[in-house]
């Protein structure tokens, strides 16, 4: 029986174990010749922006799905010491209505939401973005500072943030309750 001279050869094992071997070459050339520019000054290129940012996205929904969202995120008492939280600890990256751009947050990279306009997350996902923070941003994990109640807090405050006026703003910050340290203590007394 003649054989066919379309016969498909299967790569060997040597050629892909020298095609891996080349690649991790690559990467770790391309990584210790530091060519890719990490500066907060060099925005990335189009497509490694979107891959980083359908990788926070897709990261954020996911690990969120498990976060029970509590009955009381209107309270009046949880909005207010939230507003203080914000204006202490959110405000200076992240704004708010009449809040000129702070110094921090002209330099960041990428630059961090304007809470003020909205935002596409639900407080799930406020919550798990406030408590764990988000790597390679200047977002911080405020978990590892503050327990669950105040982060509620902060997410009870962004619910209302876009629907307020500059006034209406800061007013909440100045009724607010002036030391978050005192909150967390009182926290911690009741636990």
């Amino acid at each position: 029986m003649p054989q066919s001279r379309f016969r498909y050869h299967f790569p060997s094992l040597r050629f892909v174990g020298i095609s891996v071997l080349l690649a991790v070459l690559l990467v770790a050339a391309f990584i210790w010749f530091g060519f890719y520019n990490i500066g907060a000054d060099a925005p990335h290129s189009r497509p490694v922006y979107a891959l980083l940012e359908s990788l926070r996205d897709r990261s954020i929904a996911v690990h969120a799905r498990s976060v029970k969202v509590p009955d009381n995120l209107s309270s009046p008492g949880r909005i207010a010491a939230g507003a203080g939280l914000y204006g202490e600890m959110c405000q200076s990256c992240h704004l708010g209505p009449g809040v000129e751009k702070t110094e921090i947050a002209q330099g960041l990279y990428p630059r961090a939401p304007e809470l003020a306009k909205g935002i596409d997350l639900t407080p799930a996902q406020q919550f798990w973005t406030i408590k764990h923070g988000v790597k390679l941003t200047a977002m911080p994990a405020w978990g590892k500072t503050h327990p669950d109640p105040l982060i509620w807090d902060m997410v009870a405050f962004l619910q209302k943030l876009p629907k307020m006026t500059t006034q209406q703003y800061q007013q909440a910050i100045a009724k607010a309750p002036e030391d978050h340290d005192e909150m967390m203590k009182a926290l911690s007394d009741h636990h």
